[in-house]
């Protein structure tokens, strides 16, 4: 098979695997378009409730004459913060997913160019083959079709790897970042603390909170990845709670500065979440040694053939 037919069919049989990722981004889309409404609502009202007890309000003058007007107005800013944070995440994400649709829309536009010099180039070898008087043509040409689309499938799943590991390596390091947030909390709790154990603390949280913001990009590729890649029922439905991990992440992160800075709720949730790349990644790495003896086989079915003839 000729370079230029190998490189159109496997530019073709990329085909379906786009338009699965193109569906899968278009329902990311309809998702993070109905959260960021919600959370921008819900950071309007966190925002208002600042606003009423900062300005003249029955709120404010109620909290003044009981004397605790200062803790109020920090639990209400460190709530509008909260609320702030996760906006911000899902705003970025829908930006990234507006994105990869137009690069996916880029490259099936010029799949459609390509099919066509397919068409071309497949009659081509198809006249040749046949004026050889090869008895098998058709036979040859249909186990290459096949060869190309398996070294299609491998493509995805390496890129699915790819995107897997990159998400298991943040995982790690947020999960260093929260045990190393965790060590200067209980060394707080047993009197050792001070200004520079709780800026320490701090400094360690806003560092795990940007990386889960990396983390959930990385997520929700991968999950982009998987759109087109069959591996099991479970593990399907699993995944699918990627696009909400930044969400639940910050849900159990904030909600335990509120009460004290206990950090096991958050590292729960990200090593639950490892463990799910993990597994994936077993079955993907599974799946593309499945595909290279595939495609030796198919290969060693048209030597064979081509000895025959």
């Amino acid at each position: 098979m000729t370079d230029i037919l190998f490189d159109l069919q496997q530019k073709v049989a990329m085909k379906p695997a786009l338009e699965a990722k193109l569906r899968e981004l278009q329902n990311q889309r309809r998702e993070y378009d109905r959260e960021v409404i919600s959370l921008r609502v819900a950071f309007r009202k966190e925002q208002e409730d600042v606003e009423k007890l900062e300005g003249r309000s029955l709120a404010n003058y109620f909290f003044q004459v009981v004397g605790k007007l200062d803790e109020k107005l920090d639990q209400e800013r460190r709530e509008a913060y909260a609320a702030k944070v996760k906006l911000d995440a899902a705003e970025r994400e829908l930006a990234g997913i507006e994105s990869d649709i137009a690069e996916i829309q880029s490259q099936l536009n010029e799949i459609r160019v390509a099919e066509e010099q397919y068409k071309e180039e497949l009659e081509k070898k198809r006249a040749v083959l046949k004026a050889s008087g090869t008895a098998a043509a058709d036979q040859i040409i249909e186990i290459e079709q096949k060869i190309a689309a398996l070294e299609a499938q491998k493509k995805e799943i390496k890129e699915a790897i790819s995107a897997g590991y990159s998400a298991r390596s943040t995982a790690d390091r947020i999960l260093s970042e929260l045990e190393s947030a965790d060590g200067w909390n209980t060394w707080d709790m047993f009197g050792g603390g001070g200004i520079i154990t709780h800026m320490a603390k701090h400094s360690h949280l806003d560092e795990a909170q940007d990386l889960v913001s990396d983390l959930q990009s990385k997520l929700r590729r991968f999950k982009t990845e998987l759109a087109d890649i069959q591996i099991t029922a479970n593990m399907q439905v699993n995944v699918d709670g990627f696009l909400r991990f930044a969400d639940y992440f910050f849900d159990g992160l904030f909600a335990d500065w509120a009460v004290g800075d206990k950090i096991n709720q958050s590292m729960n949730s990200v090593s639950s979440t490892k463990s799910q790349i993990s597994s994936t990644l077993d079955k993907l790495n599974s799946m593309e040694q499945a595909a290279d003896h595939g495609i030796a086989s198919l290969k060693q079915q048209v030597d064979d053939l081509i000895v025959k003839a």
